[in-house]
């Protein structure tokens, strides 16, 4: 019999976008769970338990806000709550997502003031610290940094920033975006002085999409007694105040609460330390991986700066004339791989290899495995032996 269009491909699919990533069994089974009373006394433990766990994995003594929503809703929890009407925001344009959050900023009613770069590396400390020194009047209020590019591949070193906010004598907060870092890359909110750090559930956390967080500060929650920019749903006091004694001011998103409680576990079984010195191998075999491919020329890794590259995925970029888009599809048909695409400026110029969640050296060299067949069908000039590379890094022999 001929296999129609819509046949069954055996195996599992292999999800290599950089998130959502893929849920392991035990969360899974843990969402699964029957749904209990958010109002019941059971509910506190949770409550508590997760918000106790997320500060280990922040590394913050602070508090933690959890809200049922995507990271978009974490991006505007942590502007409405510390800013007010007509403020001053810098912000770095290091690729897709940062100009999504300078997008909000203006819609909301701020005035951002943009750096750009070629988003092919992270946010620069100088650039930022020589605007911090020219605004003599202390017009800029916060300061926001996405610390991981999503669309790019380059992290932004965040405790730099910090340090070039404090040499400029500035009182700006700095706000940051962890929404493809958290739990995947080494990140400290409170020893980075970073005031509100946003986070999402459906990367590094590995659940599905559904929570958004806002790690604080005291000086973000001072802020956010003077602020004026209109917040109800997303206004911090409600939270803070009904999560004292475990609960939420509304519906939470119970069976997500109790996957989160697994995913922690996980992660702290693990140990944070091994969680990113993995992150951190997979991406290194992935570059090599892509070095070797480019070795005859066109193919290349999109972050070009090496103190600035990702734990989490990896940007490839194609050569001139070569659909991204064309390979991803391609590849998808053919070996069942989802890898993802170039968004805004770099749209069918790259495609994105996730190597964050709950993944190991196998699933990584099946991903790179699929992308060198992915490569010759589609006669994309390249040089063959990017997986022996990359295994190369695995084995310790690179």
């Amino acid at each position: 019999m001929t296999a129609g269009a819509n046949a069954r491909m055996p195996g599992r699919h292999f999800l290599q976008i950089p998130g959502p990533t893929n849920v392991p069994d035990r969360v899974l089974h843990a969402i699964a769970e029957p749904t209990i009373d958010h109002r019941g006394p059971g509910f506190a433990d949770l409550g508590r338990a997760v918000l106790i766990g997320l500060r280990r994995v922040f590394r913050t003594t602070g508090p933690v806000i959890i809200y049922p929503a995507s990271g978009t809703g974490a991006w505007e929890a942590a502007l409405a709550n510390t800013l007010s009407p007509g403020d001053a925001v810098l912000m770095v344009r290091t690729g897709w997502f940062a100009t999504l959050w300078h997008e909000m900023a203006t819609r909301l009613g701020l005035q951002p003031i943009l750096l750009e770069t070629d988003w092919r590396r992270g946010a620069d400390p100088d650039a930022i610290g020589a605007a911090l020194c020219d605004d003599t009047a202390h017009r800029i209020r916060a300061v926001c940094v996405v610390h991981n590019e999503t669309s790019t591949g380059c992290t932004s070193p965040v405790a730099a920033i910090r340090a070039a906010i404090d040499a400029a004598q500035h009182p700006a907060l700095l706000l940051v975006d962890t929404i493809s870092s958290l739990g995947s890359i080494d990140y400290r909110h409170e020893e980075w002085g970073v005031d509100v750090t946003v986070a999402g559930s459906q990367k590094g956390l590995m659940l599905p999409p559904g929570l958004s967080f806002n790690a604080v500060s005291p000086r973000a929650l001072a802020a956010a007694e003077t602020a004026r920019l209109p917040r109800s749903y997303w206004d911090w006091r409600a939270m803070l105040a009904a999560n004292e004694s475990g609960y939420f001011p509304f519906t939470p998103a119970t069976n997500l609460l109790r996957g989160l409680e697994e995913a922690l576990a996980m992660l702290e079984e693990e140990g944070l330390e091994n969680v990113f010195a993995r992150h951190a191998r997979h991406g290194a075999a992935t570059r090599a991986a892509v070095r070797a491919w480019g070795s005859a020329g066109g193919i290349e890794v999109q972050c070009q700066e090496p103190r600035d590259y990702s734990g989490s995925l990896t940007a490839v970029r194609l050569p001139e004339g070569h659909s991204a888009d064309a390979l991803r599809a391609l590849i998808l048909r053919r070996f069942d791989m989802s890898l993802g695409n170039g968004l805004g400026i770099l749209k069918d110029r790259v495609f994105r290899i996730g190597h964050l969640g709950d993944t190991n050296d196998l699933t990584l060299i099946g991903a790179l495995g699929g992308v060198e067949m992915g490569l010759r069908l589609a006669g994309v000039p390249h040089a063959p032996g990017g997986v022996a590379a990359a295994m190369a890094v695995l084995a310790g022999q690179s």
